[in-house]
């Protein structure tokens, strides 16, 4: 993209999806009005033309402890400063500082924004849940297809708080979603992950302290809590490793992990909030792929992303939410929730 190019899905990102968190909306602003600042972003590659890659790569130099007037305006850091007529100075004096312009040119040609986010294990329990009551199965295996840090392969651990029923251990997390609309949410079920994988081009070590930064600073500053839970979420990742796997392909372990799995175990795919990366074509691929194992391997699919990576037929778009699908064998494939994209809330679709 070019520099306008670049200006226009800055000032898109600010207005549609981060219009609620102050400091994020007005960095965009800056940046997009800052020739200088959307330069940096020539060098990001196409799939990861996104803003928040930069905006990710200027909170990990502040949670590395950079002393710098910017990181005042940072929740996550402490910050109590709002953003105000100072903030475009500030933030042009950090980002083009020459002692850091080689770390965040660095993160911009190598990293990529993560998908962990603990907090939509809230909607993966319900799911589990479905599936449990329609396929009358206790015993899931759980294969992530692109893991990240493997977080969210510790949902069993968790308890979801949802409206004024808790259900899960709570051994990890607490999580909170609020189940919206007249339909009432799958029932709560009694049910163990026997086996779980995760799988990712670049598995994500939460042991190296730099690893596990880069993850912190995916998560918008000014979301206190999302920083909380995902410090929770490492902590516990840390003290109860989860097998991850780095390959290319991660569909193509599925048929040799599905074989030896026990009898009497229901394996589910999970993918949530990383199709979206795929280019078109290969989402289809990866659609065909997993909808074969569905009908031919008994796997049961579980699908998280913006409506427009889900197989088709999916209903229209509706911005800033997730649109969870269901898929196996036994009830086919079908558009089963809405929710917030990190789970605050759901509802039927």
């Amino acid at each position: 993209m070019n520099l306008d190019a670049w200006a226009a899905t800055y000032r898109h990102f600010a207005r549609h999806e981060c219009p609620e968190q102050p400091l994020y909306r007005a960095l965009c602003q800056a940046i997009a009005a800052d020739p200088d600042l959307l330069a940096l972003n020539l060098q990001v590659p196409a799939k990861q033309a996104r803003p928040n890659l930069l905006l990710a790569a200027l909170h990990e130099r502040l949670l590395a402890g950079q002393v710098h007037p910017l990181r005042d305006y940072y929740r996550s850091c402490g910050g109590q400063r709002v953003p105000d007529a100072e903030l475009p100075k500030m933030l042009r004096d950090f980002a083009l500082h020459p002692e850091l312009q080689a770390r965040l040119r660095d993160h911009l040609g190598t990293r990529a924004t993560q998908t962990n986010e603990p907090g939509r294990c809230a909607l993966v329990r319900l799911a589990l849940d479905a599936l449990a009551a329609e396929l009358g199965c206790t015993q899931f295996a759980l294969f992530d297809f692109g893991s990240s840090a493997g977080l969210k392969l510790h949902v069993d651990a968790d308890a979801l708080h949802l409206n004024d029923s808790v259900r899960g251990p709570g051994q990890r997390l607490q999580l909170h979603c609020q189940w919206r609309g007249e339909v009432p949410p799958p029932p709560p079920m009694a049910w163990q992950i026997s086996a779980r994988l995760g799988v990712d081009l670049n598995p994500v070590n939460v042991h190296d302290p730099e690893q596990a930064r880069w993850l912190q600073a995916c998560v918008w500053p000014d979301d206190t809590e999302r920083f909380s839970r995902l410090n929770e979420a490492l902590a516990w990742a840390q003290a109860h490793p989860a097998p991850l796997c780095a390959h290319a392909d991660g569909l193509a372990l599925l048929p040799d992990w599905l074989a030896a799995l026990p009898p009497g175990t229901q394996p589910v795919l999970l993918s949530s909030w990383v199709l979206a990366y795929l280019s078109p074509g290969e989402r289809a691929a990866f659609h065909a792929r997993a909808l074969s194992l569905v009908r031919e391997q008994g796997l049961a699919w579980v699908c998280g992303e913006d409506a427009a990576a889900h197989p088709e037929p999916h209903p229209p778009a509706r911005p800033g939410q997730t649109l969870w699908s269901l898929h196996s064998a036994a009830r086919g494939s079908r558009a089963w929730t809405w929710s917030h994209a990190h789970g605050a809330w759901a509802m039927a679709a």
